[in-house]
């Protein structure tokens, strides 16, 4: 798969900021993890109420302080919607 054009390449340096997109928004992050990546955006992994995905594919609670991000991944954070 080709990285999306509306995501900036990622730098080659270890630790540099990533583009990514986190819910269809283009983003640079440093977060090294799905977890820190979260924290970093003001969530708390630990709540619960919402779920992740990156590149399409679940990625489940337990694994997310050991999913490793790269530059072009796509994150979907998504929370229960209730109602009829």
């Amino acid at each position: 798969m080709l990285p999306d054009p509306e995501i900036p390449l990622p730098d080659d340096a270890a630790g540099a900021a990533v583009g990514l997109a986190v819910n269809g928004e283009a983003v640079r992050s440093a977060a090294p993890t799905l977890h820190a990546l979260l924290v970093e955006r003001g969530l708390d992994p630990g709540a619960g109420g919402f779920a992740c995905a990156v590149n399409g594919a679940f990625v489940p609670r337990a694994q997310w302080a050991a999913h490793a991000l790269r530059g072009g991944d796509r994150i979907d954070i998504v929370a229960p919607v209730t109602g009829g």
